[in-house]
């Protein structure tokens, strides 16, 4: 079965084009190196909660808007395989495709499809 890894991050609204811009170039690398699908999606209708929500996990400001992303691979094994070669691609280095928005604050993690309909 299929692994998806998920993101969530605040992105300074005013830096949106720059975030698409810096999403679809990583979304070349990450297909180079087994993804079979990215998938990244700018917050429009996601209210903050009064004791979990996506903007309170991100710690999103006023000026901010969340982002959520995944990332579909074969396996969890390409993905594995994959990570540590993509991390070292020199296209995603910060000095060629800077991070448009605070890494500290992103969430992530790898997940297991259990229904995939």
């Amino acid at each position: 079965m299929s692994y998806v890894d998920g993101f969530v991050a605040a992105v300074p609204t005013a830096n949106r084009q720059a975030y698409i811009e810096h999403a679809r170039q990583a979304a070349e690398v990450f297909k180079e190196y087994g993804a079979l699908k990215v998938v990244e999606c700018w917050g429009d209708d996601v209210p903050e909660g009064e004791v979990t929500s996506f903007p309170m996990a991100v710690q999103c400001r006023s000026d901010e808007t969340v982002i959520f992303a995944w990332l579909v691979w074969p396996s969890r094994e390409v993905r594995d395989q994959a990570m540590p070669r993509i991390m070292e691609d020199s296209r995603l280095s910060p000095e060629v495709n800077p991070m448009p928005f605070d890494g500290k604050r992103l969430i992530y993690g790898g997940f297991e499809m259990v229904v995939d309909e």
